[in-house]
């Protein structure tokens, strides 16, 4: 009788020791198969485009090179699964050297970031340039940062297109022909216009 006993005790801890090295076969190659995703090529094109038109005198974006996983360089964010570009935290930090700053041009090479959710270009130095109206076309937009980047000029009414937006900082000495596309900001919970000439807004509560 003890024989027995003890023989199904084996065969329940033979079960249980297959079950565990199962799962942890399983666990592995979920994890094994994550680590291989990488940003899709357009989208790092995309990029690549993007740092062409920018000037980077400190040579912030060093990492951003053509033999590498977009997904590994400075300030951008992946979607672990899929690969996709979702952040880009290029914001210049506060009390920084002015070198530290990128400025030159935005190129519209962003609008191939099909799912872009999160943009931060705070704190550096535009030199007066205008905020590009294809903005208003990057339409998985959640958050949005241009303040304090010495952008210039009108704010395009385009932004309005960007009905997910739940985080827009304008802060600068910038002007605006109007405010009605503020209305189709639906989902807005923070906004700036800080430093914004308000005078030409024309039809004000209308």
């Amino acid at each position: 009788m003890v024989c027995i006993t003890m023989k199904t005790s084996i065969q329940v801890v033979a079960i249980l020791l297959l079950a565990v090295l199962t799962i942890a076969a399983i666990d592995f190659s979920f994890c094994n198969g994550s680590h291989d995703v990488v940003c899709p090529e357009r989208e790092k094109q995309a990029l690549l485009s993007f740092k062409q038109d920018l000037k980077d005198p400190s040579d912030r974006l060093s990492s951003w090179k053509v033999d590498e996983d977009c997904c590994k360089w400075a300030g951008v964010i992946c979607d672990n699964l899929t690969g996709h570009v979702l952040d880009l935290h290029l914001r210049n930090p506060p009390f920084s050297y002015p070198d530290t700053s990128l400025g030159g041009e935005i190129n519209p090479s962003l609008l191939n970031l099909k799912h872009l959710n999160y943009l931060d270009l705070s704190g550096n130095d535009f030199q007066g340039i205008p905020i590009p109206s294809f903005i208003g076309s990057l339409a998985t937009l959640q958050y949005l940062n241009l303040s304090d980047a010495r952008f210039e000029g009108t704010i395009p009414h385009q932004l309005g297109n960007l009905s997910g937006l739940r985080f827009l900082s304008l802060k600068g000495e910038m002007d605006v022909e109007n405010l009605q596309w503020l209305l189709g900001l639906s989902n807005l919970e923070h906004l700036d216009l800080s430093g914004v000439n308000l005078a030409s807004e024309r039809n004000w509560l209308q």
